[in-house]
């Protein structure tokens, strides 16, 4: 699950973000009391039929399909270089902002980090209100990868939100105040909501994330008028000692070996959420095992259902129907949560519809989607676990070397970090092309010696260190990771055409009828633009200051078409700012960004390394327990997500750095206390490690002037909010 538990995040360490406030009511913010009478009118005859609104975006993916795809073609290939800003409006915060607006009748509706919501007249970006959960910052320890939010849903004048802290909230529309909210989570588990609730014959459809910290994955729906469940859906097996919920569970366990179910099994739904309408199905993606390292999940090694898997139910019952397990025994972190689309297709002089899936295991399946059966596999960026799949049985033929243990690690394609994440795919019905946020990606796989689980803290089973001494060891073997834009033919299983390559992920697509594909650069290319949808050449772009990972959308006010986008990434640094904003576009659009400020980052100034060298491998052990998964590597954060541990001011006082780690004193900003898990003879040995660290990182550093001020920019090299994870 950890759409790149490693491009530059952590787990859940010491001190986190800005622009959470303490735990207090829900509180909404208003600008205007220009909403529309019948905000967010969206009714289930609206959303079957929302094709026949190309001007609206009513839902995620603009319909029911996910395509993506808008039928708007005002703006061309032609025309685009005349595509400018026609307005902007901020938010208040330095985070990743990775939701996909919505438009409804004249107002844009767009979540952002913590949870917050906006509305904004889309006449103007005149703020209409603005809703603010109050999620209590100690909670981020309990998130895998970003304080994010991946988008909202509108039915019936009410705006629905998944809130990290795993409440479902339906907002009233026309006056932001909350309506009500169901939680729907255990709270002593380590679950979280960063997904995109989607509507469906009247209920609220929705998972969940904490794959990484040993839950039990499940799906579920909720009234959209009371928020009471309808029905849940549980992707992995319980305690075989208890009566299992359904045939579907007792099926699963078959495929279980060893106490599983002490951990959880994993399987979350965190995204990819599909209605066939046609078939009444819901058709979504499951997460990774629990904990990754399958040899130490199922020493049988079984198949762990319905891990890495996509599986369909009944609407209106949550009852099994199908499932297609992409990645059998899964022990890569290959989660099928990409994102799935449904497409009408011509096969064999026959019409039939299809799911379509780049997996973040590097293959681009095709189902049917009323039966699950296989039509295609193939692979869609560099991929060596497999040899193929065989289209009898459905299985990929796995290399046994890709099977690491704890002695011999593999280089592994794609790596954990995914030949695709959550980033949106498009689909163009007009070139038969889907346009894939692709990613060309290795990472060492080897087993962790002597582990041993640890509930409510991230359970992975490998060995995080295994790359550097692979490296050492094989000097001219591929570690890269790139992203790039694929355009590929999914009947004949090529590709037709890719974008430029950068580092890390790049960002959701939109396609358009106009013939263009319209992306963002991702976490380090600071840059929107505009390809040719058939050719791929970039035929516009413009710089919005900061990185571009959620899709965009587009939409037709008074006759005219614009594209929006929720822009901003993780800075450089946890005190830069980032840009955080929407960006709405139109043909002769004037409007002009302000100039961005500049920004000098603190100095690496640690102090004298006195500690022994026990007490510094003791530190390491509680960091890599503890404190990887949040702060990355070696306490060297890139983003604005969390601090940089080499540089800051608490390496220099214990006390200081105990007030922050046992004392809670940051937990407002999401820095929880870890009292319940760390002694002070083991903060303070945490506290000797990021010394060491520092000191060997000030080595290798040659001397410099003073540092140059930087603009935010997110690398995101380690697993954090514009990872490809949760």
């Amino acid at each position: 699950m950890i759409r790149n538990l490693l491009i530059a995040s952590s787990a859940l360490a010491l001190t986190m973000l800005t622009g959470c406030k303490p735990e207090q009511p829900a509180a909404t913010t208003a600008a205007s009391a220009a909403v529309p009478v019948t905000a967010a009118n969206v009714t289930d005859a609206r959303l079957l039929n929302a094709g026949a609104e190309p001007g609206q975006w009513l839902t995620v993916g603009g319909t029911y399909n996910e395509q993506h795809f808008s039928p708007l073609d005002q703006i061309t290939r032609d025309n685009v270089g005349k595509l400018g800003l026609a307005w902007f409006a901020d938010y208040d915060t330095n985070l990743s902002q990775q939701g996909t607006p919505l438009y409804v009748d004249g107002v844009i509706y767009v979540s952002t980090a913590w949870s917050k919501v906006y509305a904004f007249d889309a006449h103007d970006g005149k703020q209409l209100w603005q809703y603010d959960p109050r999620t209590p910052g100690q909670f981020a320890p309990k998130i895998c990868c970003g304080i994010v939010n991946r988008g909202i849903a509108a039915y019936k004048g009410k705006i629905y939100l998944g809130s990290l802290d795993g409440y479902l909230i339906a907002i009233d529309a026309k006056t932001g105040q909350e309506a009500w909210r169901k939680l729907t989570i255990d709270p002593s588990k380590p679950y979280s909501i960063t997904s995109a609730p989607r509507i469906i014959k009247g209920k609220v459809v929705i998972g969940n994330s904490g794959g990484e910290f040993g839950v039990r994955g499940y799906i579920g729906a909720y009234d959209a008028d009371t928020g009471e469940q309808a029905w849940r859906f549980y992707t992995v097996p319980g305690n075989p000692a208890e009566p299992f919920e359904n045939k579907a569970m007792e099926m699963a366990a078959k495929t279980w070996g060893g106490k599983w179910w002490e951990l959880g099994g994993g399987g979350t739904v965190w995204d990819a959420i599909v209605y066939d309408a046609e078939h009444d199905l819901v058709i979504f993606g499951t997460g990774n095992g629990s904990p990754w390292n399958q040899r130490l999940r199922d020493p049988t090694g079984g198949d762990n259902l319905f891990i890495a898997s996509i599986v369909a139910v009944k609407a209106d019952t949550g009852e099994y129907v199908w499932h297609y397990q992409t990645t059998p025994g899964d022990t890569w972190d290959y989660d099928a949560m990409s994102p799935i689309m449904l497409v009408d297709i011509t096969r064999d002089n026959q019409k039939r519809k299809v799911l379509m899936q780049p997996n973040k295991n590097g293959m681009f399946y095709v189902l049917d989607a009323g039966t699950g059966e296989l039509l295609k596999a193939d692979p869609f960026t560099a991929v060596n676990w497999n040899d193929g799949v065989d289209m009898k049985s459905g299985r990929p033929r796995v290399k046994p070397e890709a099977r690491y243990d704890n002695e011999k690690a593999f280089n592994l394609a794609p790596g954990v970090q995914g030949a695709h994440g959550w980033h949106a795919n498009a689909y163009n019905p007009d070139t038969g092309l889907v346009y894939i946020a692709t990613q060309r990606a290795y990472f060492v796989m080897q087993g962790q010696n002597n582990f041993v689980p640890n509930p409510g803290a991230a359970n992975l089973g490998i060995n995080m260190g295994a790359g550097a001494a692979y490296t050492k060891d094989h000097p001219d073997a591929p570690r890269d990771f790139v992203g790039f834009l694929s355009a590929w033919d999914p009947i004949q299983g090529k590709e037709v055409w890719h974008g430029e390559t950068g580092n890390g992920p790049t960002g959701g697509v939109l396609a358009t009828a106009g013939g263009l594909v319209f992306q963002g650069g991702g976490n380090t290319t600071k840059e929107f633009r505009a390809y040719d949808a058939k050719t791929g050449e970039k035929v516009w772009t413009m710089d919005p200051q900061t990185g571009v990972v959620a899709a965009p959308i587009s939409y037709e006010l008074d006759g005219k078409q614009y594209i929006a986008a929720s822009v901003g990434i993780a800075a450089t640094n946890y005190y830069a700012p980032n840009y955080s904003r929407l960006l709405v576009f139109g043909i002769d659009g004037k409007a002009q960004l302000p100039e961005p400020v500049t920004y000098t980052p603190p100095p690496l100034n640690p102090p004298e390394l006195t500690a022994s060298a026990d007490e510094v491998a003791a530190g390491s052990k509680h960091y890599n327990n503890y404190c990887v998964i949040c702060h990355g590597q070696n306490g060297q954060a890139r983003t604005a997500t969390f601090p940089n541990l080499m540089t800051t001011p608490m390496l220099h006082s214990q006390e200081g750095f105990d007030a922050i780690v046992l004392g809670g004193v940051r937990s407002a900003k999401g820095m929880a206390s870890f009292a319940d898990k760390l002694k002070p003879a083991e903060t303070s040995a945490l506290r000797s490690f990021l010394i060491a660290e520092a000191n060997e990182l000030k080595k290798r550093q040659p001397p410099v002037a003073p540092p140059a001020p930087i603009q935010p920019a997110d690398a995101h090299a380690g697993l954090g909010a514009d990872s490809n994870k949760k």
